[in-house]
């Protein structure tokens, strides 16, 4: 069994690490309203993608929300 001879310093573990940091999620511009959305997928604002309605997003609202 490995066992390691001197313990680890700070900076040492902390450089080894340095690649576990989370990176932010891919946003794109949506071609129809132009809010950001995840890339390859139906746009959760107006349920567009690639310039086609994929999803009727006013059938799910209510009366109010609808006339916004």
């Amino acid at each position: 069994m490995a066992v390691p001879k001197q313990k680890s310093s700070k900076g040492r573990t902390r450089r080894r690490r340095s690649h576990h940091g989370l990176s932010s999620a891919a946003l794109v511009k949506c071609s129809h309203c132009g809010k950001p959305a995840s890339p390859h997928q139906v746009c959760p604002n107006c349920g567009y993608y690639k310039n086609r309605e994929v999803v009727d997003v006013l059938k799910n609202l209510d009366k109010p929300k609808r006339r916004k």
